[in-house]
């Protein structure tokens, strides 16, 4: 029996990275356009060549990309914005990307429950000209290299939709776009393409029967063009839509096998004898090999219901790095155990034959069982961190006393605290500083000395502008997740491993494989360097359990929940050893506490209760007079705002400039009681803010808000943004914030018409 392999995706930055430094080069203004598209024409051909090579059959097409994928799939169905129709080509593809002149660019968001961040198309009501152009001639060239294997991805209008802010109605905004969607897909089969993906991970969502009778309709018509459709889900199960789902009429459905219950409704409800079932059995979103008599065992289940059915990943494989085998500085026993891009095809391959083959099968799972057993003998059970975590009481996870009684004893403030997020430009110099240090070219003194002197002349710049709450830069930091798991035990850090967060924003996640402790302060030093340098406040910093956990690659073999307590009381022990220090204000930041919730609601609960109980661990140990600030971005808050107050930080930061004040709304309109930093303006765009767009963002707040409840900040750390941007931002940050203050004292200072 042979059985088909497929990919969904692939990663597109290039395994130099070559995506992202083309980027920004292109933005510096060091390359021009043609050479920008060349570099992403040459990295998409090396990933397919590399598939080919894998042996793969259906090799996933079309998804490498400038900056998202859902923005060119907005672009190409013109859904642009009325602000962007002036421009045009890449500048308009940029400007919708980043902002440009005054122009906001669009809201940016999580991918699902992923590290991804995507943009967020605007449907408004008109479209603008449709454009497939640059989609057809990437399959031309697929054509050239992979010949019938290459297979078109398509972002389905379902999905898109749903991931969209649409002004009109659901059903209206889909009769919009089905037409274009036709003209695609007749294109495509006029350029001989043999089948086509359709990617539809929005039908795993907890809503998606609401778009049962648009989604009947839509593939209703897709299947009138003849062109054998592929849907594709991931991220999770069905539920209750796997009964019409499967009954739509498309020649295949990808199913994910690595997450939710598809299994158990493969078993219950069987599977049409006239459709090719998907089975994404490799983990697209792990780094670990197979355990392979699991995975085996899985894949009999599904023989025993199916026998038409092909192997893939469970999603694209975007969101894992490129290549285990360049981690030459890893221990060779847990480089044995990790499975990157081009380890997964291999797997996809190797389960193929193992299904096909008695003698495959028993030679490839001595193998397997042999590696994972040296793994474990390296790396032991950590008695001392379970007997911890298994000693916790509930006085652990509270702070004492309440918010409202506490807020009395700490730091007292001007109206309107201004601040940042914590991070500062992190400029050619200071990575050099890094990697001068890591090649031995700096000694530790020498490279402390260096990172002191941009620690001084950070605060320096700070007091200048006039913040009233000041941060120390975090130059000594690669990564707000790295840095950490750099200093704790459990952890294991690549060289290579980049993976896209969006644009030319890439990130190396931390590989967790061990029980997690810490042998030494993480912070201390630098924050006492910085408090000794002024007479402000100064925040000592540190990232949360759950952002950790999130944003790295967590075990397999023990549950999310231990592993965030056991970094949680890592955290705990820092947070008092800041407060030993003089510590006024530690700020433990959870931007991706959000995106870990499961995507069906019924499963938050669970989620929920141990992440907040994760960040409770970290920061019930701060004294009264410890003010506590975290710190989210990019994520939507008001259905989870109960749980954001559980948290019981004193000061939380938001992300507000690009929701047009959206998330500030759904906060307070919820009744959030304790204080919040209000985005003020977008560090993910070069454009600096005019004071007048800060006083009119500020005076949206004092709308919802108590002006006692508001600090004012931007809405993300400013690592990635240039010096000659920070400054004036920041200083027309606390200008505004000046005017704003004049008016409140005038308004308390006039007398009242009853006077």
């Amino acid at each position: 029996m042979t059985i088909q392999t497929e990919t969904l995706g692939y990663p597109r930055i290039g395994k130099k990275r070559e995506v992202k430094k083309a980027l920004e080069a292109f933005w510096g203004g060091k390359s021009d356009e043609e050479t920008l598209l060349q570099i992403l024409r040459e990295v998409e051909t090396s990933n397919w060549k590399t598939q080919l090579e894998a042996g793969i059959d259906r090799i996933g097409i079309g998804d490498g990309s400038l900056y998202d994928l859902v923005l060119d799939w907005s672009v190409r169905l013109g859904i642009i914005p009325d602000r962007f129709r002036h421009l045009s080509g890449i500048d308009r593809y940029f400007a919708m990307a980043r902002g440009k002149d005054g122009i906001p660019a669009l809201e940016m968001t999580k991918w699902f429950d992923t590290n991804y961040h995507y943009l967020v198309p605007e449907l408004d009501g008109t479209l603008h000209t449709q454009d497939f152009s640059d989609f057809l001639a990437t399959v031309e060239r697929a054509q050239t290299v992979l010949g019938d294997r290459a297979v078109p991805i398509v972002l389905g209008p379902l999905t898109l939709l749903r991931l969209s802010r649409v002004d009109l109605g659901f059903d209206d905004a889909v009769g919009q776009l089905r037409d274009r969607y036709v003209t695609l897909l007749e294109e495509l089969k006029n350029a001989g393409v043999s089948e086509v993906q359709i990617h539809e991970p929005a039908l795993v969502f907890g809503d998606a029967e609401t778009f049962k009778t648009a989604t009947a309709s839509t593939y209703a018509a897709f299947a009138a063009v003849g062109l054998p459709i592929h849907l594709v889900t991931y991220f999770d199960d069905l539920g209750t839509t796997y009964s019409w789902v499967t009954q739509l009429p498309v020649s295949a459905i990808s199913l994910d096998f690595t997450r939710g219950r598809n299994l158990d409704w493969l078993k219950q409800h069987g599977f049409p004898a006239d459709k090719r079932l998907g089975v994404g059995i490799v983990d697209a979103r792990n780094i670990w090999k197979l355990r392979l008599e699991t995975t085996l065992s899985t894949l009999e289940t599904i023989q025993s219901v199916t026998s038409n059915f092909s192997l893939h990943p469970s999603a694209s494989l975007q969101f894992v790095p490129y290549d285990a085998a360049l981690e030459k500085e890893l221990p060779e026993p847990l480089r044995n155990v990790l499975s990157f891009a081009e380890q997964k095809l291999d797997e996809v391959a190797l389960l193929a034959r193992s299904l096909a083959e008695d003698d495959a099968r028993h030679r490839h799972l001595n193998d397997s069982q042999k590696l994972w057993a040296i793994f474990e003998e390296f790396n032991p059970i950590n008695s001392g961190v379970w007997e911890q975590l298994n000693s916790l009481t509930e006085s652990d996870f509270q702070r004492s006393p309440s918010y409202s009684l506490r807020l009395s004893k700490q730091v007292q403030l001007p109206p309107l605290p201004t601040t940042t997020i914590g991070s500062f430009p992190q400029t050619q110099e200071v990575r050099q500083l890094r990697v001068k240090y890591k090649r031995g070219e700096l000694s530790e003194t020498e490279y402390r000395a260096a990172i002191d002197a941009q620690i001084a002349e950070c605060i320096k710049i700070q007091e200048a502008i006039g913040l009233d709450v000041l941060v120390h830069g975090e130059f000594e930091r690669t990564d707000m997740v790295e840095y950490f798991g750099q200093q704790l035990e459990g952890f294991a850090f690549t060289v290579h491993g980049w993976v896209q967060s969006y644009g030319s924003r890439c990130v190396r996640p931390p590989i967790i494989y061990g029980d997690v402790s810490r042998p030494h302060p993480m912070t201390v030093r630098e924050y006492k360097v910085a408090q000794s340098l002024t007479e402000k406040p100064m925040k000592g910093m540190l990232t949360g359990p759950v952002t950790i956990i999130n944003w790295s690659f967590p075990r397999a073999d023990i549950s999310r929940r231990d592993q965030a307590f056991q970094i949680a009381l890592a955290l705990r022990e820092e947070v008092a050893d800041l407060e030993a220090a003089g510590a006024q204000i530690v700020q433990v930041d959870e931007p991706a506490l959000r995106e870990g919730l499961p995507l069906k609601t019924e499963r938050w609960s669970e989620y929920l209760t141990w992440a907040v109980d994760a960040f409770r661990l970290s920061t019930a140990i701060a004294r009264p007079q410890t003010q506590v600030h975290t710190h989210m971005c990019y994520s939507e808050f008001g259905d989870i705002i109960r749980d954001i107050e559980n948290l019981d930080a004193d000061v939380i930061s938001i992300e507000n400039s690009r929701s047009n004040n959206r998330t500030l709304k759904e906060v307070t309109e919820a009744g959030y009681s304790h204080q919040i930093g209000n985005g003020v303006y977008d560090v993910h765009s070069p454009i600096v803010p005019p004071t007048e767009q800060v006083v009119q963002q500020l005076k949206s707040g004092i709308a919802n808000l108590p002006t006692e409840q508001i600090w004012v900040n931007p809405d993300c750390g400013l690592k990635t943004r240039h010096w000659e941007e920070v400054i004036p931002a920041l200083k027309n940050m606390v200008e505004a914030t000046r005017i704003l203050r004049q008016e409140l004292s005038s308004e308390t200072d006039s007398p009242s018409q009853d006077s």
